[in-house]
């Protein structure tokens, strides 16, 4: 690798390891395999019925993970003048689906939540076409690297391919037992923090002082950054489409948010070791950062933002009270015993009604 990406070196030859290779790409495998379930357990017919009748959910997702976000990758690449095995990680990265990190942040920050599921599981089902053919359109600067042409966009086909067993399992165990559905998707929200943490553990003993040694600062600049714009970038999104607040916080969380153990799963198992050496932390560190600054956004919401949310909904409850109370008044009046009429501007004469007893 070049002065940006010493990846080749160091973080190769640990991560080369037989065992250690082994048991990362079980451990990465099973991890996928989980929340990739989770999710199928997290969607409804029903829901995914009314979105296709009103793609707004789909729209969305299409423009927020496979428009914004690989366009903001590259960006960046290009920016900080990453090495092509930096590069790869990042627009790799960029171009993947939204993760269920967003499902859990959207319920902190009273988002919409069908909104949420249908826009995550609506990317990770579009992955399967647009995610090869934008890692092919956005690799063409460094297409003269032995990396990139080595890129094995049908070995990424097939391990998004891969996913589409367990979320179709997922959402069959919805349709036929919904309770074991809800606490698969507990369970797949507790792996993904698991599976981070392991992975973190694991790596970094291997590595050791070459995890720093050989991630340049620009990767780490980037792995800041890049959750963060596209949080904007999902925010300014909704907004364009004239969204309310709790779906554009919503749109925020799923843009910025990616599916970093599918990533992960495709650095392990489609790229050699001793080739994308220790960029295979860039998804781990991307994890960590957007983890955080979601972190940040919840805790601003909760104390900020809540009080605006009670009022709106306090608001609409009145509403409804009022037209209520309306609607008796307008009862009570048309069971009169009698008539009003009008016949000066000075006078007001009752005229009694017949009444059949």
């Amino acid at each position: 690798g070049g002065p940006d990406g010493g990846s080749l070196a160091g973080g190769g030859e640990a991560l080369g390891d037989r065992s250690f290779s082994q048991g990362l790409s079980v451990l990465v495998g099973l991890a996928l395999c989980v929340t990739m379930l989770g999710l199928g357990c997290a969607v409804e017919l029903g829901q995914l019925g009314q979105q296709l009748r009103r793609p707004v959910g789909l729209l969305l997702a299409l423009l927020g993970q496979f428009v914004a976000m690989p366009l903001l990758a590259f960006l960046l690449a290009l920016i900080f003048a990453l090495d092509e095995v930096a590069a790869v990680a990042v627009l790799l990265c960029g171009c993947c689906p939204g993760g269920n990190l967003s499902n859990l942040m959207s319920v902190l920050v009273d988002g919409d939540m069908n909104l949420s599921i249908i826009m995550t599981a609506s990317s990770t089902l579009l992955a399967l076409f647009l995610m090869p053919l934008c890692l092919w359109v956005y690799s063409r600067p460094w297409i003269n690297t032995a990396l990139v042409r080595l890129l094995p966009l049908g070995a990424v086909s097939l391990t998004l391919g891969s996913t589409l067993l367990p979320i179709g399992l997922g959402v069959l165990i919805r349709y036929r037992h919904p309770r074991a559905a809800d606490l698969l998707v507990k369970i797949s929200l507790w792996s993904l923090l698991v599976t981070l943490v392991i992975l973190f553990i694991l790596t970094g003993t291997m590595l050791g002082p070459d995890l720093i040694a050989h991630i340049p600062a620009s990767v780490y600049a980037i792995a800041v950054l890049m959750p963060l714009a596209g949080y904007a970038l999902g925010y300014g999104l909704a907004t364009v489409f004239k969204m309310p607040p709790h779906c554009r916080r919503t749109v925020s969380l799923e843009t910025g948010c990616q599916n970093v153990q599918l990533c992960t799963a495709i650095l392990k198992l489609t790229f050699p070791p001793e080739l994308i050496g220790s960029m295979y932390m860039f998804p781990l560190l991307y994890a960590l950062f957007q983890s955080a600054e979601a972190g940040l956004f919840v805790l601003v919401y909760k104390m900020y933002g809540r009080d605006s949310y009670k009022q709106d909904t306090l608001g609409e409850e009145e509403d409804t009270d009022i037209s209520y109370k309306k609607l008796k008044e307008e009862e009570v009046a048309d069971t009169s015993y009698g008539t009003v009429t009008s016949e000066e501007h000075n006078s007001v004469q009752m005229e009694p009604a017949q009444t059949a007893l």
